[in-house]
C-alpha cells in the first residue's frame, strides 16, 4: 500500500472515531445481537462511514464488516485483497465508557494482513502501519513518529496484555506460568496489539477463541509492520482467505523475540 494510500486510509477512520465521540458524549442506548454481544448507534454510524469512504476510494475491493449483513462476506474471503473492518472494536469497554475502544480497518493481500489502522478516539491515539513499509503513530496534530516492538528478549522482564473479561485469579495463575513481570488486563484487541506495537507491552495473548478475522486483521498488519509477530497459538500466521472467518486457534502479538516463548507456554496450557 502506498504512503498516500495509507493516509487517507488513516483519515477514514478519524472520521469515523469522530462519529463514535460524538455518541459517546450521550446517553446512547444498548441493543443486543446475540448474548453478551452489544451493538450500540456508534457502530452502526461508523461502520455506514467507513463502508461508504473505503468503497468510493478503493473500489472493487470487497469490505467484510462485522456489522454487514453475513451474506457479504463470501467474496472478501476468497478475493485476492480485501478489507476487514470492526467500526467499534471494544463495544462493551465504549458501554462501560472506560475509553477502550477503538476503530480497526485492515488490508489483506493474497490472504495475509498488510495493512493497518487503529484510531482508539477516547485515548487520543491513532497507529497506521503497513509490512514492509513501517507503523507509525500519528498525534491529534497530525504529526507521525515511527513505531516499533519492544527489545524485551526474556520473559522475567516482559510485560503482558491480556483481554479484560479474564478474572483477577486467571490473570495471576497467568503471571506465575508465564513467568513475566506484570500481567495487564485491558479491553479491545486493537488497543491491546497497539501497545504490542509501539512497545509499551512486550505480548498480548489470547489463546482459544478469539473472535474473528476483522478483530484481528488491522492489530496483524500493524504489530508485523512494527516489527513484531502476530500468529495463531499454534504460530501459523493467520490465512484471510481461507474462508473461515473464526479465530478459532487464538490471537498471538509478540515483539517477536518473546514468540516462541509464548507460544510454548499456551502449547503446555493446552496439553
Amino acid at each position: 500500500m502506498t504512503p498516500s494510500e495509507l493516509d487517507r486510509l488513516l483519515e477514514i477512520g478519524e472520521l469515523a472515531a469522530r462519529v463514535i465521540l460524538r455518541v459517546y458524549a450521550t446517553d446512547f442506548s444498548v441493543d443486543f445481537k446475540g448474548k453478551d454481544d452489544p451493538v450500540t448507534r456508534a457502530d452502526r454510524e461508523a461502520n455506514a462511514l467507513l463502508c461508504e469512504h473505503i468503497a468510493r476510494d478503493f473500489p472493487g475491493v470487497p469490505i467484510v464488516s462485522e456489522e454487514n449483513d453475513p451474506a457479504t462476506f463470501a467474496e472478501g474471503l476468497r478475493a485476492k485483497a480485501a478489507f476487514f473492518v470492526d467500526p467499534l472494536d471494544g463495544t462493551r469497554e465504549f458501554v462501560a465508557k472506560n475509553g477502550e475502544f477503538c476503530v480497526m480497518i485492515g488490508l489483506t493481500r493474497d490472504g495475509r494482513a498488510d495493512a493497518g489502522v487503529i484510531v482508539c478516539p477516547a485515548l487520543g491515539r491513532s497507529y497506521v502501519g503497513s509490512v514492509g513499509v513501517g507503523a507509525f503513530e500519528v498525534d491529534q496534530g497530525g504529526r507521525r513518529r515511527a513505531i516499533h516492538v519492544s527489545s524485551t528478549a526474556t520473559m522475567s522482564d516482559a510485560s503482558v496484555v491480556v483481554s479484560r473479561s479474564r478474572s483477577a485469579q486467571t490473570i495471576d495463575v497467568m503471571r506465575t506460568r508465564l513467568g513475566v513481570r506484570e500481567v495487564v488486563a485491558m479491553g479491545s484487541a486493537g488497543v491491546k496489539a497497539a501497545r504490542v506495537a509501539c512497545g509499551e507491552s512486550d505480548a498480548y495473548v489470547q489463546p482459544g477463541a478469539a473472535g474473528k478475522r476483522w478483530d484481528a486483521c488491522g492489530p496483524d498488519a500493524l504489530v508485523r509492520a512494527a516489527g513484531g509477530m502476530f500468529t495463531d497459538q499454534h504460530g501459523a500466521l493467520l490465512d484471510y482467505a481461507g474462508g473461515d472467518l473464526e479465530n478459532a486457534d487464538g490471537m498471538i502479538a509478540t515483539n517477536g523475540k518473546l514468540h516462541d516463548a509464548v507460544l510454548t507456554h499456551v502449547k503446555r496450557r493446552d496439553a
